[in-house]
């Protein structure tokens, strides 16, 4: 494995802004806790795998 590799990704440096139900952001986050991750980390994973799925060409 070379020294790029594990090099961490860049910083992020962007937001996205979402209005949500209080009782089901209060859920995500609760059961992201239970599994031991994060909600931004979910929703970054999400949002890849969304972009890689829907990608065209």
């Amino acid at each position: 494995m070379n020294k790029k590799s594990k090099e961490k990704p860049s910083k992020k440096d962007s937001q996205l802004v979402l209005r949500l139900d209080k009782a089901e952001r209060d859920a995500f986050v609760e059961l992201c806790k239970a599994l031991d991750t994060s909600a931004a980390r979910e929703i970054r994973h999400f949002m890849r795998d969304f972009v890689k799925k829907n990608k065209k060409g």
